[in-house]
């Protein structure tokens, strides 16, 4: 095709150039994310192997069904996999929601694991039970979910920071992520994580109506879903501030005052709209416990007598319907899910300021460090945008690219409620997963820190983001980029303190987590 003019050459190109490095990227963050998901599985399986299971007074529900041919190879191999609250979403998978205290688990990953089971694993039903089937999903479901979830990482990052450096090295950060354990074993974190860096993603290119459906559903996976409900609201006000700038330059006379009043109308309409589809999944699921509990279809005798016994010692309350309702359900806003929080985990305003908990308050310091100091950093950079909520202000039409660029000022706002209240309201160890399968913001810091400070990734001690990446060959276009965590990892000791810092940080709870949780010790 023969081009009209010269820009259009040049446009032509700059975009073949930047699909084409796109492309060679998401090659390049697949590949390692696939060898790290190896590696997990089979680290865990020889830790699992290794060390003797700690007796942990966790959830063991009993085996009810009879074991088949290969479930023993299974359980041997993924059995690391099942353990602390992974248990609660196999149980649920397997049972459905039989305990009160089930609920406090979301329905979206127990559905994907049955699913994987009756579908995709059904032909190895002669030799697995669907206990078996199940652990074999949380495998390969959640080795393929994080795959998604970080290229979803990735197309964010280049979005929203603009910085193809940055996004690479971040996604490539992502995959040793400190919360690893819970991305491979049977958590709902790494369908979370997809769904949310995908729904962002949309949110970001503007397709609100896709978006909407993606953070919805992510709502059904996790609770904190709900807090996304914030990016639909900031994200098209942001849109329709620009666009009334537009008109008051472009329109004169009652045709500005109908611009005005029709991009007005249409923010309210969106984030009406966009907030009651996110929180839907969360309201549905609360309905669904108040019927399963409050009003009962379910007797004693049509329970397992081994699940009914485990009910009876350990204090788990099963829907009756000859017996009275339970006291939650007699509140004014019966929300079984805060009944459950509060009973079952005791999770409230400041309940964990207790002395016997410093050591977790400890195990969670590296995660709120960095997300303190992107707020931090963040703030120093753009003061005033911070203080005008990042809606307006010089630097807004041109954004300088990376980690200061004024549109990771919602996503640092994001992190930082998320630190404040898995501080002060939830057990604090959580932290690290709750943060890490909910924002990119930990990874963008980390990976800024990284090309800001350290020497090996031959980048100079600024903020300038226009620095090329670099390739095995001359010709960019046709070779993957050299990935950088690896050509940092073979000269750690002369790496600076920071880099030293990070992937010490990264690294270290990359395996802790394989080795303590996969043997029901505490790292939960």
């Amino acid at each position: 095709m023969v081009c009209s003019s010269a820009d259009g050459c040049r446009n032509r190109f700059v975009h073949s150039l930047s699909v084409s490095s796109m492309t060679m990227d998401v090659k390049a963050v697949v590949e390692f994310a696939t060898v790290t998901r190896g590696l997990s599985l089979v680290l865990q399986a020889v830790l699992n192997a290794a060390i003797p299971d700690h007796e942990a007074d966790a959830f063991r529900p009993p085996r009810t069904e009879e074991a088949l041919y290969l479930d023993p190879v299974v359980d041997w191999l993924f059995g690391g996999l099942s353990h602390w609250d992974a248990e609660h979403f196999l149980f649920i998978a397997e049972r459905g929601y039989l305990y009160e205290h089930n609920f406090a688990f979301f329905p979206l990953f127990p559905i994907v694991l049955r699913g994987l089971a009756e579908t995709l694993l059904w032909p190895l039903s002669r030799w697995l039970s669907v206990r078996g089937r199940l652990l074999l999903a949380v495998a390969l479901g959640n080795s393929a979910l994080f795959l998604l979830s970080v290229v979803a990482l990735y197309a964010l990052s280049r979005v929203v920071l603009q910085d193809r450096r940055l996004a690479l090295l971040s996604s490539l950060l992502y995959c040793f992520t400190p919360a690893n354990v819970f991305m491979t074993s049977g958590y709902s974190e790494s369908l979370f994580a997809a769904l949310t860096f995908g729904g962002l993603f949309l949110l970001e290119k503007g397709f609100t109506l896709r978006a909407c459906l993606a953070l919805s559903i992510a709502t059904a996976a996790r609770s904190n879903g709900l807090v996304n409900i914030g990016f639909l609201l900031y994200l098209p006000s942001l849109h329709a501030i620009s666009q009334i700038r537009v008109y008051r330059a472009t329109t004169k006379g009652h045709s500005k005052v109908l611009h005005y009043i029709w991009v007005i109308l249409r923010l309210l309409l969106t984030s009406l709209f966009g907030t009651a589809v996110i929180a839907l999944p969360f309201c549905a699921f609360q309905y669904y416990g108040y019927r399963t509990f409050c009003t009962p279809s379910t007797s004693l005798e049509q329970i397992h007598p081994a699940l009914l016994s485990l009910g009876e010692r350990r204090g788990y309350r099963v829907p009756d319907e000859n017996g009275p309702p339970p006291l939650w359900c007699m509140r004014p806003l019966p929300l079984l899910y805060s009944h459950i929080q509060d009973v079952y985990w005791d999770v409230g305003f400041l309940r964990y300021f207790e002395l016997k908990q410093i050591p977790n308050f400890i195990l969670a310091m590296p995660m709120a460090t960095l997300a303190i100091m992107a707020a931090y950093a963040y703030f120093q950079a753009n003061p005033e945008l911070c203080l005008r909520l990042g809606l307006w202000g010089t630097g807004l039409e041109k954004p300088t690219p990376g980690f200061f660029n004024p549109k990771v000022f919602v996503y640092v706002v994001h992190s930082t409620v998320l630190l404040i209240f898995g501080t002060l309201c939830m057990h604090v160890q959580v932290l690290t997963r709750f943060i890490a399968s909910s924002s990119p913001v930990p990874f963008w810091i980390s990976a800024h820190l990284l090309l800001l400070n350290e020497p090996f990734l031959h980048r100079r001690k600024t903020s300038n983001p226009n620095v090329q990446l670099q390739t095995d060959s001359k010709n960019s276009l046709k070779h993957t980029p050299q990935n950088p965590i690896l050509a940092l990892l073979p000269h750690f000791k002369a790496c600076s303190p920071t880099t030293q810092s990070i992937l010490g940080y990264f690294l270290s709870y990359w395996i802790l987590g394989l080795a303590l949780h996969c043997n029901f010790l505490p790292w939960t």
